[in-house]
């Protein structure tokens, strides 16, 4: 059997399945069931764009069918000019929609419906990295305004002049993961600074973190026994006093020794629900890396590395421009994407991940 005849059996499999899921749907004992009725229509929307794309392309080779079978019977010369020209545009449908289909086969990152921290810091450049990683923490404000999602300071620290020097963030909504995956790494800006006298432009950068938050049941933490959990005073930048109250939480993960506080809050056990959550996720986000670790021995099917020490991204100010390194793409239009407006960015970027990995597969 061929790939493409062994292709439609599957897919004929799956469109079964999607009439049995609208068949249960409309039952009323499973409609009286929220939890249940939840649960099949989040596998039913999984499986429509498939299944749609599979119905158009077997649609467009019966269309050939009869489109061939017209070419070869007629002998007027305008219905056979008009056989050739649809035989050509289903032609090309039917390729597109294969190449779709094959893309929507691949195996989902079981984290893209997972909400996420996001981590900002400055890195080289001095006052000028921390207005810059201020600015990438706007940015991604934007986006998430744009994108309807829940945008939530855990903690911010700033400096005397307004800018960031570390940023985490939760962001919370429809599939944000997904959209965010690729933005970790080093983002360099390169423009003049405020302070420069003599017009020169500079390079700073920030580093970009994006962690699939973590839930409870994917990393346990025995209080007793892995933390140690210190309160203080919150405090604003340079050390002045925020709050009279000890709200503040430090946890320290002791097989580790990771660190993680939050005083955003004026509640000291909103605090602790924050940091928590924060060392879950960081915790979470080491044990995947250690496995994309492993399985990029074997083969590499992501956009970069997924390094936060790999430069990703250039922003320059002079020239309007940003550049994406990992899939050589250059805007011109910096202005709209400081503003939030990522859509081409991360419509490249999914496209191009999305067809390294179905070359990968191909070649398996």
């Amino acid at each position: 059997m061929s790939n493409e005849s062994s292709l439609e059996v599957r897919l004929g499999k799956i469109e079964e399945d999607f009439v049995s899921l609208s068949g249960r749907m409309a039952d009323p004992a499973v409609a009286g069931d929220p939890s249940a009725y939840r649960e099949l229509a989040t596998r039913y929307a999984e499986l429509e764009p498939l299944v749609n794309s599979f119905r158009a392309y077997r649609d467009a080779g019966e269309g050939l069918v009869s489109a061939r079978a017209m070419l070869e019977e007629e002998s007027d010369a305008e219905l056979v000019e008009m056989a050739r020209e649809e035989i050509s545009e289903l032609e090309a449908a039917r390729e597109a929609l294969f190449v779709k289909i094959r893309a929507l086969l691949l195996p989902q990152d079981p984290n893209d419906e997972k909400d996420v921290i996001l981590e900002v810091r400055a890195g080289t450049g001095g006052d000028e990295a921390t207005l810059f990683a201020g600015e990438l923490v706007e940015m991604y404000q934007r986006l998430a305004e744009r994108r309807g999602w829940t945008f939530e300071v855990v903690e911010l620290s700033t400096n005397e002049i307004g800018g960031a020097k570390e940023a985490i963030i939760n962001i919370s909504g429809k599939r944000v993961y997904s959209q965010l995956k690729y933005e970790s790494g080093v983002h360099r800006v390169q423009r003049v600074p405020t302070t420069e006298t003599q017009g020169r432009v500079h390079t700073s950068a920030a580093t970009v973190a994006i962690m699939p938050e973590a839930e409870e049941v994917e990393v346990e933490l025995d209080e007793s026994k892995d933390l140690r959990i210190d309160s203080f005073r919150s405090s604003g930048p340079g050390g002045q006093s925020v709050n009279k109250t000890t709200s503040a939480v430090r946890l320290t993960h002791i097989p580790t020794g990771m660190v993680v506080q939050c005083q955003d809050e004026k509640s000291w056990h909103k605090n602790k629900a924050k940091a928590l959550k924060v060392l879950r996720t960081r915790l979470y986000d080491q044990e995947i890396a250690s496995q994309q670790a492993q399985e990029r021995d074997i083969r590499r099917v992501q956009i970069g590395s997924g390094d936060r020490s790999e430069k990703i991204r250039t922003y320059n100010f002079p020239q309007n421009r940003v550049t994406d390194h990992r899939i050589k793409l250059t805007l011109h239009r910096l202005a709209q994407i400081m503003l939030g407006d990522l859509d081409e960015l991360i419509e490249a970027l999914e496209q191009a991940d999305q067809t390294k990995r179905l070359a990968m597969e191909t070649e398996s």
